[in-house]
């Protein structure tokens, strides 16, 4: 199946209510209007996705330029994700699909049932739907390049 075909694509954003590194709520009503990446990893403090997070914080000023924020998922509990994003210097925010374990990377069709771990995928939120989705091997980071040119933005 093409990464990009995923069944989301043109359907309204999934229901979801998570917190953020912060203890702040968030959910895909206050992500209603604009433009939105949600990107879920599998785990804070693994090797593949500190750099890929590290990566994102190097793209942040260039999509915030766009008026394109950044938010990540993974199932981490909102006190991990606090201590990693202070450690990494993460400037957005680190969501916590931590109870119940995973409920939005299932709604979002990208939760590993077996390993108990949200998968590698991004999609793109504009206004309240799913417009573009891109996704990677859980072992293998996604590449810069699809960000940008998921909003159309030029090469770096």
């Amino acid at each position: 199946m093409d990464p990009a075909a995923h069944p989301l694509v043109g359907a309204p954003v999934p229901g979801f209510s998570l917190q953020n590194q912060f203890g702040e709520t968030v959910s895909s009503a206050d992500l209603g209007s604009g433009r939105h990446f949600l990107v879920f990893y599998p785990f804070a403090f693994s090797r593949v996705c500190t750099a890929e997070l590290a990566a994102l914080e190097r793209l942040r000023p260039t999509l915030d330029q766009a008026g394109v924020h950044v938010h990540a998922v993974s199932v981490d509990h909102k006190y991990a994700l606090r201590a990693y994003a202070d450690e990494q210097g993460l400037g957005f925010d680190l969501l916590a699909d931590f109870w119940p374990h995973g409920a939005t990377a299932r709604a979002f069709g990208c939760f590993d049932q077996e390993q108990g771990r949200a998968l590698r995928s991004t999609f793109l939120l504009v206004d309240g739907q799913v417009v573009h989705h891109f996704s990677s091997d859980v072992g293998q980071a996604r590449n810069e390049q699809d960000y940008l040119d998921a909003v159309n933005l030029p090469r770096n």
